[in-house]
């Protein structure tokens, strides 16, 4: 890592720290283990795509990695609840980007990816949560987090549904862009649909393999 990161101070490295943190959030959701680590991979990989600069990219990594960190505040009954959940277990679930953006800004380091992991299911459209922010109203990187996290999501298994495949992942980000998702990030990674898959495979394999050590 890039030691004139805004992470990376004093000699401490804060990416080891997060590890420590989400590893903890893993432990408490069984479900998700190795997600957030996965979409934090992917982010830095658009980010690269999108030929950003590298403290912001450096920026949207670490919130990509922590953007479920409030789910540590979530009742294990609803986050490890086997089948859908409830109108009111859902509203409850909903409210982890404000207890993950609430964690952070505790931290002065922290603070400034805050609003990411605050935005990251907000969408487009306005229909997102918690505050049913439109297009310019999204911070920039809580885009890119969203796409990552939906492509995770539809390709992991999850309680109540087996994982879709790539085609269907593919389709769905297709069919929701500028809806959900961002119509440049969004079609940035279907025009280098082929890549993403390869590299993201990559990522669970590695992931696997540490937890195998």
């Amino acid at each position: 890592m890039n030691k004139k990161s805004s992470f990376y101070r004093n000699g401490i490295d804060y990416h080891e720290i997060i590890e420590c943190i989400t590893s903890a959030l893993d432990a408490k959701d069984a479900n998700t283990a190795g997600h957030s680590k996965r979409v934090s991979e992917l982010s830095l990989e658009v980010c690269r795509l999108l030929d950003m600069d590298s403290s912001e990219s450096e920026k949207i990594h670490i919130a990509a990695h922590l953007h479920d960190i409030g789910k540590i505040g979530v009742p294990d009954h609803v986050l490890n609840k086997d089948g859908k959940l409830t109108a009111e277990e859902w509203e409850c679930m909903k409210k982890h980007p404000q207890i993950g953006a609430e964690i952070l800004s505790k931290s002065h380091h922290l603070i400034e990816v805050k609003d990411m992991v605050l935005c990251h299911h907000e969408r487009i459209d306005g229909k997102g949560y918690p505050l049913g922010l439109v297009g310019h109203e999204i911070p920039f990187g809580a885009k890119i987090i969203a796409v990552c996290d939906s492509i995770d999501a539809m390709l992991s298994d999850r309680s109540y549904r087996k994982s879709h495949s790539y085609e269907y992942c593919y389709g769905e980000i297709r069919k929701n862009l500028g809806v959900m998702y961002d119509f440049e990030i969004g079609s940035l990674v279907l025009e280098h649909w082929d890549m993403v898959i390869q590299l993201y495979k990559q990522y669970r394999k590695e992931i696997l393999n540490k937890k195998i050590i």
